[in-house]
């Protein structure tokens, strides 16, 4: 019995040898595949900032190697003073923080209303809501636009953080209300006991307890607003001194004759600051996102 036993063990050890090698060269095998993706994907972002360290005749010479000669900060100072770079990043932190504020503070409390509260027509609200989350901003830029003007705010960065904004609404509304669905009725309840009122509980209570949706939404929003062209463009089209990063770089191509490394150089600048923020954030942004698709 003994021998059979030792048998059936000698003849099951090299096919589990087997097996294991098998699932050792397929993981080396997609750790390869995802290694040589993520290069790839990281490639024009490292051949951007490479470049932005390399000189005017260096950038044409080296072609795509991303390797610069030398390092040349110049090109940052140069892109920051010379090409207004400053001013387009002052006013794109305006705009992105201005529109992080405003939407928090609205889509908090929409939010809010919509997952604790019933009232009449919520229904048809909830499906006004999701209709007008579909519409493209191309179709409804010239009623925004009568509307801006007619309370005189064209050509200011107010126009740009109200209508950037407002982009957004509606699917950050979705998110806080998915998230406050998910909390436990009796913290509202414990606050009810204590006196306190229903907006009372949501500011000192509820909101307070959204730290994650809160990371999430402004993340989102910030994201939005920093990269955000057609809105810009459009509200600052006749004041270049309000201009925000991405119409800036856009516009440098026409008004100079294209220095490329002063332009990967602003590319950095405007590149740099929202990767910080999302690092900074992403703790946050997954518990977050993870609680509104619970809800």
């Amino acid at each position: 019995m003994a021998a059979l036993v030792s048998s059936a063990r000698r003849g099951r050890t090299p096919a589990r040898r087997r097996a294991v090698v098998r699932r050792t060269a397929g993981r080396s095998l997609t750790h390869l595949l995802l290694l040589g993706g993520g290069l790839l994907w990281l490639f024009p972002f490292l051949w951007m900032l490479g470049s932005s360290l390399k000189s005017a005749d260096g950038f044409f010479s080296k072609g795509l190697n991303p390797f610069p000669d030398g390092i040349n900060l110049s090109n940052y100072s140069s892109a920051w003073k010379g090409a207004s770079f400053g001013t387009y990043f002052f006013n794109t932190l305006v705009v992105a923080g201005g529109s992080v504020v405003l939407t928090l503070f609205a889509t908090s409390m929409a939010g809010y209303v919509l997952a604790r509260t019933k009232f009449p027509g919520r229904k048809a609200c909830l499906g006004l809501i999701s209709v007008t989350l579909f519409l493209p901003h191309g179709y409804t830029i010239i009623p925004i636009f009568d509307i801006v003007r007619e309370l005189h705010l064209l050509n200011t960065l107010w126009a740009v953080v109200i209508v950037q904004s407002s982009s957004g609404l509606v699917f950050a509304t979705f998110l806080f209300m998915g998230y406050f669905s998910t909390m436990d009725r009796e913290i509202e309840d414990a606050a009810k006991v204590d006196g306190a009122s229903f907006h009372q509980t949501f500011w000192r209570v509820m909101l307070p307890l959204s730290g994650p949706m809160l990371a999430t939404v402004g993340l989102f929003t910030c994201i939005s607003a920093w990269n955000s062209f057609f809105i810009p463009l459009v509200f600052t089209l006749s004041t270049p001194e309000l201009r925000t990063l991405p119409v800036g770089m856009y516009s440098f191509l026409g008004e100079n004759s294209t220095d490329w490394t002063f332009l990967c150089a602003g590319s950095v600048i405007s590149l740099v600051p929202i990767v910080v923020v999302f690092v900074l954030l992403q703790r946050y942004f997954v518990n977050g996102l993870a609680g509104a698709v619970k809800g």
